[in-house]
Order: structure tokens, then sequence, then C-alpha cells
């Protein structure tokens, strides 16, 4: 069957979904729809793609394990259910850390400062989930890691894909089999079967990191000396140095600098609402860098010289967003207002971010306007 086909043939996406792109299919939720949920329902989960969504059937599914192990393993998914215990952990995903991130969120407001390259991402790019699972370190355990191997492989040859003959990415060994890192094989988001446009029937989860690893529609792992040859892990999702400003200057550069794993300290203003002619409520959420939770955030309307703390509303766990609202008076009939978050080491949201190609990683403060 041809490219063309398959995406002819997808299933229904939600009309919920800003689209940013049709084939291959990327959208987004509305920040201001996102803050309400805690737990980001499935209609407002935004799709990352880099080929055709497909669908497949979960009882003849298959997930290979091979590599550097003792014996080469193939299983089904109602074979890891019935093997394996099912677990379950509160992450968020952000495209391109548990919510599921993407490196590329904010983007449109990097290319704002200087034209960047890749899909056009507003502030919708995340969405903080419960995922069931069996933990990877389980399956690992079983086959029997050999030793000199220092990476975990994943990849999809399930669906065609833009840049690669397959969809790639490789975590640490060590984070895979650490028990409190959470990495899992999911089947299941908010207590649901897994939906072929969030990855179904099985995908990766790591917490923590950004959503370029989390491969969907999982059918390979690999346990091996070196990262992934792939190329969404070596010749994409970096940081590179803002002097690099087209592709041709990247192409030396990919193998010198280290892929993206963790997403920076962040915070975004969902909603603005007047509550009477001159008191405002904001709404938004926080995610937090690798190293430490967030403690707070603060929101001004006068250009950073008075700050006002914002309540927490949720944060569940150490992998899950935070979602914070705060009420301020005095308010003109129109104005500005940014906000910043803080974590439990003490880093602070900084005010500007650093341009890079890739439009990736952006970090400054959070800016709405009413």
């Amino acid at each position: 069957m041809s490219t063309d086909y398959y995406y002819s043939a997808e299933p229904p996406h939600s009309d919920l979904l800003k689209v940013q792109g049709d084939r291959p299919f990327n959208a987004e939720a509305p920040v201001a729809s996102l803050v309400e949920f805690n737990i980001t329902p499935e209609d407002l989960v935004y799709c990352r793609n880099h080929g055709p969504v497909r669908e497949f059937d979960e009882e003849t599914y298959i997930i290979t394990i091979k590599g550097g192990v003792d014996k080469e393993l193939k299983y089904t998914i109602p074979k890891l259910k019935a093997l394996f215990p099912t677990v379950q952990v509160v992450a968020a995903l952000q495209v391109d850390p548990g919510s599921y991130k993407c490196a590329g969120n904010r983007r449109n407001e990097m290319g704002a400062i200087k034209p960047v390259s890749g899909v056009g991402w507003d502030s919708g790019v995340i969405a903080n989930c419960k995922w069931g699972g069996v933990r990877v370190r389980d399956i690992l355990a079983q086959a029997g890691v050999q030793p000199g191997n220092a990476h975990v492989c994943f990849a999809s040859y399930a669906t065609s894909c833009q840049d690669d003959e397959y969809y790639g990415s490789s975590i640490a060994i060590e984070r895979a089999m650490d028990l409190d890192s959470d990495v899992l094989l999911a089947f299941e988001m908010n207590d649901e079967p897994l939906t072929a446009d969030h990855g179904g029937p099985i995908r990766l989860v790591v917490p923590g990191y950004l959503g370029a690893r989390w491969v969907k529609w999982l059918d390979t792992i690999i346990v091996s000396p070196s990262e992934s040859p792939n190329f969404y892990q070596q010749r994409d999702y970096k940081i590179l140095p803002p002097t690099v400003t087209s592709k041709d200057e990247a192409k030396p550069l990919w193998p010198k600098y280290p892929c993206m794993t963790s997403l920076p300290l962040n915070s975004v203003i969902g909603s603005i609402t007047f509550t009477s002619p001159t008191s405002l409520y904001i709404k938004g959420y926080a995610v937090s860098s690798p190293t430490a939770n967030i403690a707070g955030v603060e929101v001004t309307t006068d250009g950073g010289k008075t700050w006002h703390n914002a309540r927490t509303t949720y944060q569940e766990g150490k992998w899950s967003w935070t979602i914070w609202e705060a009420e301020l008076e005095g308010a003109a009939e129109s104005g500005i207002v940014q906000c910043r978050a803080r974590d439990t080491k003490d880093t602070v949201q900084p005010k500007e971010g650093t341009w890079n190609l890739r439009g990736v990683a952006f970090d400054a403060w959070g800016v709405g306007k009413w």
C-alpha cells in the first residue's frame, strides 16, 4: 500500500484540536481548554506525527526484544498483560517529560524572534495523562541484558516516516532499568485502551523526557552499546548554538551536540478572564525541569517590577504538570500579564529564551494579553 493510501485511511481525529499540519497530521489543543482539566481528556491530547496514523489489532501486534540480550523475545500485548504486572503513572507529554511534552512547544513564540525550522506550535503541545502499561525493566530482566550495553533503542517500523525508514529513539539503560523512573510500554491512557492517534496499541512512556523519545506504535526494542542511529535521535531534537541559522550550517554540527532528553522549567498563561470591571482571573500550567518539581508560579502586569504569587490547584506526583491560578485587582481595560515558574531548587524561569534553529525548548516568561 502507498503512503497516500494510509493517509487517506487514517482514523478520525478530534475536532477540538487546532490543526498545524495535515500530512502528516499535527494538531494541538487550545491552551485555554487544556488548563480546565487536571488530567487531559483524550480529545484534547495533541497529535505529533512524522507519517500516517495507522490502526493495528492489539491481539496480533508483535513487540520484539533483541540485541545485547541473552534471549530474543517476542510478545503480543495480551501476553505482556498476562506475564507482567500493569502499573500506572501520571505523567506529562510535551512535544518534541510524565506529562507528555513536545520539544517544539511555544515554537511560534521563538519564531517571532527569528524564523525557525519545524511545525508551527503554540502552547498547547502538552498533555497530562494517566498511563497504564508494563515496566520496561521487567521485560529487559526477562530477556537478560548482557554486559557492555549502555542504551536501549526503541523503534517503530509499523508506519512510514518522513526522514528515515522508521521512527526511533533511545535512552540510557540505567534510565530504562531504574524502578523510580517509571519507564513503561503503555497500552492504556486515562484508563482506556490507547488509541491509534496517540500511539496505540502500544507506545513507550518515559516520564520526565520530551515526547520525541516516547515512540508510538512501538514494535522493536534493541539493547545496544550505542544510541539509536535514527534520524530523530541523531539529526533532530537537538539544541544547536544560536549562531547556526540554516540547515546547511547545521549538517556538520549534529553529531557534536547531545540529543535532547528533558525540557526546561516553564510556565504558560492559558486564560485571562474579567471577574469584575477591574479584577482579573488568570489560569495556566507549569512544567518542571528534570531535577526539581514546581515550587510555585508568580505573575506580573508591570514587566516584572512587581510579582504576585499564584495558587497551585493541581500537582500529582513527580511527573505531572502543575495547574495554577491567580486573581489580580486594579486591572486596566487592557494590558499584558506575564508568568514565571520557580522550582524546589530555587531555579527561576528566565525572562527571555535562547533562539535556536529547530525552535525547541523555548522557556521565556509566559505572556498573555487582555
